[in-house]
């Protein structure tokens, strides 16, 4: 018998473990990135530009490659042209660029990842990639229930499921081009992508972002849905608010249909359509939303009613964003920057006595702080940097001759 309970209970608790990780899922992206937008387009607090985590930051290689410094994965630049998804498949599979070799199709998600919706047609950072005639770009995902449909996601700054046959080349009017991605380091496996907090909320494991489960029934407008979010208390926190696009896609499932979320962590996710707080910049009185009968991302009018799913985590407010005013004449010199390795270097001149270095995380928390004495002047300094992840920081020197502040990258690859 008491074999039997033992079984029993080791039954139990696999079962938990399932229910609570899932099935096991690579994480390719380091961050998810902002969607770029940084217009202002409603007085009621809560839009996409209201809150900075983690902005689009792109270096050239100039070498035909982007790497992305949020997700850490490398792009190629100027996209493959107009193809079949076959030919597509071939291409990235067959490409040498960069002396790399290990090209492949990018998910949706990381597709979607690199799009900039403040810009439009095409919705990319031009600075960075090369604008083409392209209209869509294919992804590696299929439609989980119908093989001829694969997820693109498209110059106007969508992601949807697309029949094969829509592209030129497989006779259809619509250019569907491929771009290549590939991982700098290998992907990290993790348990599963969601755990269920057990108190109403869901963390994802792949952003780090968590959402509400149990969710508001009725619909509404899109300024009802930012005051809602912003003033919503839920589960110990009150520091929810409107996903902006890419979050909302997020959490989407290519490998489900109707609805396209996970109802086992969202069991009243249901079919329906859930507002974004991105708007379109070129149609302002429109807003994206997530349709979870496939999860195509699109926009209606944001008097549009609506269904709101409120999420949390790593936020700042753009007003208390990093935002200081240099003073003094002395001079800094950092290099490299990039950093591609785990210290930065840099060298001051002409600065009285001791002086503080500070780096600080684009929120502007202080993540190093360190006195350096005034007999290191005009020499090269090194700082640690091995335990801070890939991103954007701020070095800040601050002395009696005054405060210098400069923005770094670290890249680490």
């Amino acid at each position: 018998m008491l074999n039997i309970k033992k079984i029993q209970l080791v039954s139990v608790l696999f079962f938990v473990f399932c229910a609570s990780f899932g099935q096991t899922v690579k994480k390719t992206m380091l961050k998810l990135p902002d969607t770029g937008q940084t217009g202002i387009y409603t007085s009621t607090f809560g839009e996409d530009a209201d809150y900075t985590i983690n902005p689009p930051f792109f270096t050239t290689n100039n070498n035909g490659t982007v790497t992305d410094t949020v997700t850490g994965l490398l792009w190629q630049q100027t996209d493959g042209g107009e193809m079949t998804i076959e030919n597509a498949r071939i291409y990235v599979n067959t490409l040498t660029l960069a002396g790399f070799k290990d090209w492949r199709l990018p998910t949706a998600h990381e597709s979607f990842s690199i799009l900039n919706h403040q810009r439009v047609n095409p919705a990319l950072d031009n600075t960075f990639f090369t604008t083409t005639a392209a209209e869509y770009w294919w992804t590696s995902d299929k439609q989980a229930n119908d093989s001829t449909k694969i997820w693109c996601t498209n110059a106007g700054g969508g992601v949807g499921n697309h029949p094969k046959s829509e592209t030129v080349s497989a006779g259809g009017t619509k250019k569907f081009h491929v771009r290549a991605v590939r991982d700098v380091k290998t992907p990290a496996n993790i348990a599963g992508q969601f755990t269920d907090n057990r108190n109403g909320t869901v963390t994802d494991n792949l952003t780090g972002l968590t959402w509400q489960k149990i969710l508001k029934p009725d619909t509404i407008s899109w300024e009802s849905a930012l005051v809602y979010a912003e003033n919503l208390s839920f589960a110990g926190s009150s520091d929810w608010r409107l996903p902006n696009i890419k979050e909302l896609q997020s959490i989407n499932d290519e490998k489900l249909v109707n609805p396209s979320v996970s109802t086992v962590f969202f069991s009243t996710i249901g079919v329906k359509k859930y507002w974004s707080s991105t708007s379109l910049p070129n149609q302002t009185a429109k807003a994206w939303y997530l349709s979870t009968q496939f999860g195509i991302t699109t926009y209606d009018l944001k008097t549009a009613l609506l269904s709101v799913i409120c999420v949390r985590g790593n936020t700042t407010n753009t007003t208390t964003a990093v935002k200081e005013t240099e003073t003094g004449n002395f001079a800094v010199k950092v290099f490299p920057n990039p950093i591609t390795n785990n210290s930065i270097q840099f060298e001051v001149s002409d600065v009285s006595k001791n002086f503080t270095v500070q780096i600080t995380d684009i929120q502007g928390r202080v993540l190093i702080n360190q006195v350096f004495k005034s007999t290191q002047y005009n020499k090269v300094i090194s700082m640690d940097t091995n335990n801070l992840d890939a991103g954007i920081y701020f070095l800040k020197i601050e002395g009696d001759g005054g405060r210098k502040i400069e923005k770094i990258i670290l890249s680490k690859w």
